[in-house]
């Protein structure tokens, strides 16, 4: 499944309207950490089609990051049934994010 650019906009039907589990990057152009963990993020969208893969550019979606109280990317949100049941900031292993999912 294609990953999804998450804005203000969008987010309520994306993100609280989907009945599958959400993973969310908040990432940055500039972030190189960010440049690193991208393909990976890629990678479990393509490959993991019941769960739904979105992107936040923090730059862009200031108050999305906000709302998540982003203070360093990247950060990795899981949401399952409405709510955050997991974060992660800084460049993680794909197994490591695997595991964020399937809780």
């Amino acid at each position: 499944m294609a990953v999804i650019e998450l804005t203000s906009e969008n987010f309520n039907s994306e993100v609280l309207e989907c009945d599958k589990t959400v993973l969310i990057d908040f990432w940055a152009s500039w972030c190189a950490p960010c440049r690193m963990l991208s393909p990976v993020v890629d990678e479990i969208a393509e490959e993991n089609t019941q769960i739904k893969v979105c992107k936040v550019n923090v730059d862009k979606e200031g108050e999305l990051a906000a709302a998540f109280r982003v203070s360093s990317i990247p950060m990795l949100v899981v949401i399952k049934d409405k709510k955050v049941v997991e974060t992660s900031v800084g460049v993680v292993p794909k197994q490591k994010i695997l595991q964020m999912i399937n809780i």
